[in-house]
């Protein structure tokens, strides 16, 4: 058994090597440029002008003469627009029920004594095992007649089962005895999961709401799937039609003479689908950190 005198600290609590702080500061600055790299370019691109992308092989970092004309014209098109307000509702609307129908369905397997508790949590884990196919679930969502509503975009992918679990294992760390006092002073289940169990739980419910609205906002294959009304598509579709398909756009219809470069007018639509979830993470980053390391350590 290794000892330590009673003034000593343990080895993972001394002060690292200098080279050791020079690897991992080498290694976070890889990473950082590895992952912010391809982001600028991006930006860069989408504010560039034909003369800098034809000089710099059709992307540019830095541009000198920075210009929102793609953007102007991205957005007054309206398809872009429509397609980011139906993302923003189907991400906004989508993302609350997740998360109501999670909180109910973890709490209440939760608890040991609830009705139907073991076949309901078998059922859940189940799904990590077998999943119906894309076929059972098309004619599922065609025989409840929701195919071209926004409907489809939501209810065939409310509940994940391993969010579920998440907040499960959560909710099952939250001492008992705040259940039972809670109880003595007349509260019911309603009342102990709104009133001590949601108050208690911020981290993991805003990292399972930030997974649930990242996946509603970058899916785009239900609505490919489900939706025939081209003005209910998400912002995904469009930005796939744009990028992936080479869709261009029609100046005439944008009430310009001359449109921005095709690149830069990609790079833009681009941009606007990644902005949502880069202004929503900073607010949500703490819990994240905290969500994460929830289950990392006991006692």
């Amino acid at each position: 058994m290794i000892t330590w005198k009673r003034y000593d600290r343990p080895p993972w609590m001394e002060k690292p090597h200098p080279l050791t702080r020079g690897a991992k500061a080498i290694i976070l600055i890889a990473i950082v440029i590895a992952i912010g790299y391809p982001f600028l370019l991006v930006l860069g691109t989408s504010l560039a002008g034909q003369k800098e992308l034809n000089a710099g092989g059709g992307y540019v970092l830095l541009p000198h003469h920075p210009t929102l004309e793609a953007y102007r014209v991205v957005l007054a098109g309206g398809v872009v627009t429509r397609a980011t307000f139906v993302s923003l509702g189907v991400t906004a609307v989508g993302t609350g029920l997740s998360l109501i129908c999670t909180v109910m369905l973890a709490y209440g397997l939760s608890r040991t004594g609830s009705f139907l508790h073991k076949p309901i949590l078998m059922l859940v884990l189940g799904t990590f095992l077998f999943s119906p196919g894309m076929i059972p679930v098309y004619l599922t969502v065609e025989k409840l007649n929701l195919l071209n509503s926004y409907a489809s975009l939501i209810l065939p992918v409310l509940l994940n089962a391993f969010n579920i679990i998440v907040v499960r294992a959560f909710f099952q760390g939250i001492p008992e005895e705040l259940h039972e006092a809670a109880r003595l002073d007349g509260a019911g289940e309603l009342r102990v999961l709104t009133r001590i169990v949601l108050p208690l739980s911020k981290a993991p419910i805003a990292v399972v709401g930030l997974f649930y609205a990242v996946s509603y906002w970058n899916s785009f294959f239900n609505a490919v799937l489900y939706m025939k009304d081209s003005s209910k598509m998400p912002l995904q579709v469009v930005l796939r039609s744009y990028v992936l398909q080479g869709q261009s756009m029609n100046a005439k219809a944008l009430g310009v003479s001359v449109l921005p470069p095709s690149t830069s007018l990609q790079m833009a639509v681009l941009v606007l689908a990644i902005i949502p979830i880069v202004i929503a993470y900073p607010f949500v980053q703490k819990y994240f950190a905290k969500g994460v390391l929830t289950g990392a350590i006991k006692g």
